[in-house]
């Protein structure tokens, strides 16, 4: 994978992550299936009952583009196994459903139209296919024959499934922009899986090579249990810049709003827009990008909570993004509760906290030009205040050597995160 392929990735650094599948009925998480032990012909019943009339990938895009995100990744097919396609290899798929129809056609086709860049999200797990060996993870996990069960299971089988359904959804759609595997469990650092599986059981080599074979530009993540194209921290915020073997990488965090990624009515966890907001300026600032999840209802549409939170970080991005496409981290080290984005020669200055007045920036003295707010291109005065000046009554006291003063208005601008944009010198 070239450097510039993965350009579009670390210019456009937001994306939204879409899962969707029979869980959105059952409405209480996507492992549903294992949270419950629940049998496959059981689950079932789901796809008997699948009818999203309210689906339309448009508006999905429409939602996505309003936000200030620039690509979309859906669920083809979770751990449920569920197919969202028209796949020839099962008839576990959308278009045995009431609804019918290739969802994912529908969704590459609104994406693309869109002009977002199209992904595809492709469980490596599938606990609905009988040749799937049961493992830790499995929903019959708990069974007394659990072992027993798999002496009928044969995981080459389910291989040649699973590159199948690979192969199937990178040549029936036209050039697709992103993969992301989930995901592999051979081994763990934090909670260790009996059966577990990894690039063994997937032939991940011969699995990514059939995905470059397919679609030469795309990019695919790190989860098939070997290096990917960039790494995939989940559900937590990273503290610095990524590392694989002591050097930096590209890295997306992936993050939901209420902590489900299925649909889930019940689970009122929301972030809010302002934190998610801070946590794209923050994963920026350290060279990442940030993929925000969504789950649609068994109709196919967002819930409010979510339309919402799109809406609200939207509002931020439409005023403030050019500190954020383009962006990443910068060589100068911030003041507590600013985060530095740079491109070229911009430095974004990015107020967690909004101090009284004084802006205190070390290290640019003599190093920038102009100064505003991002919000509305207004004008901010700038000084070097004399290190050896002493503070009396209402006079401040000097500050190191080399940092340079921004004088803020007191009121603070009405915007989530407010950010001063500084004009470097040559």
């Amino acid at each position: 994978m070239s450097d510039s392929t993965l350009d579009w990735f670390v210019h456009d650094r937001f994306g939204l992550f879409v899962h969707w599948g029979l869980y959105s009925l059952g409405a209480r998480h996507e492992w549903l299936m294992n949270r419950e032990r629940i049998q496959v012909a059981d689950y079932e019943k789901y796809a008997r009952h699948f009818e999203p009339d309210l689906y339309d990938p448009a508006q999905w895009a429409a939602q996505a583009k309003q936000a200030g995100m620039k690509y979309v990744v859906l669920t083809t097919k979770h751990h449920e196994g569920f197919c969202l396609w028209d796949s020839k290899l099962t008839d576990y798929t959308v278009m045995n459903t009431p609804y019918g129809k290739d969802a994912v056609r529908e969704y590459v086709e609104a994406i693309r139209s869109a002009g977002l860049k199209v992904g595809f999200y492709h469980s490596l797990i599938d606990w609905h296919h009988p040749d799937f060996p049961i493992d830790g993870h499995h929903p019959r996990r708990d069974d007394p024959n659990a072992v027993a069960q798999n002496e009928h299971r044969d995981i080459a089988r389910y291989r040649e499934y699973l590159h199948g359904q690979v192969r199937e959804l990178l040549t029936e759609y036209g050039q697709i922009d992103y993969l992301f595997f989930d995901f592999s469990y051979e081994h763990s650092d934090h909670d260790e899986i009996w059966g577990g599986k990894g690039a063994a059981a997937w032939r991940s080599e011969e699995l990514l090579a059939l995905v470059r074979e397919l679609q030469p530009g795309i990019l695919v993540n790190d989860r098939l249990g070997i290096p990917g194209d960039f790494v995939t921290p989940e559900q937590y915020q990273p503290t610095a810049p990524m590392e694989v073997d002591g050097v930096r990488v590209p890295w997306e965090a992936c993050q939901t709003i209420n902590g489900s990624w299925g649909y889930y009515r019940d689970n009122h966890n929301d972030k809010s827009a302002d934190m998610l907001v801070r946590m794209l300026i923050d994963g920026v600032s350290k060279n990442g990008n940030l993929l925000l999840n969504v789950g649609p209802t068994g109709r196919g549409d967002l819930d409010p909570t979510a339309s919402a939170t799109l809406e609200g970080i939207g509002t931020w991005m439409r005023r403030h993004s050019r500190s954020i496409y383009g962006a990443g981290p910068s060589d100068f080290t911030p003041p507590a509760d600013v985060r530095y984005t740079q491109r070229g020669d911009r430095l974004y200055a990015h107020l967690f906290a909004w101090p009284f007045e004084n802006l205190h920036l070390p290290g640019l003295a003599g190093k920038v030009e102009y100064a505003q707010l991002l919000n509305d291109a207004s004008e901010l005065g700038m000084r070097v205040i004399d290190p050896s000046l002493r503070a009396q009554n209402t006079g401040i006291g000097g500050q190191p050597e080399g940092t340079l003063t921004i004088t803020l208005p007191v009121m603070r601008p009405a915007v989530i995160v407010p950010v001063v944009e500084l004009f470097l010198r040559d």
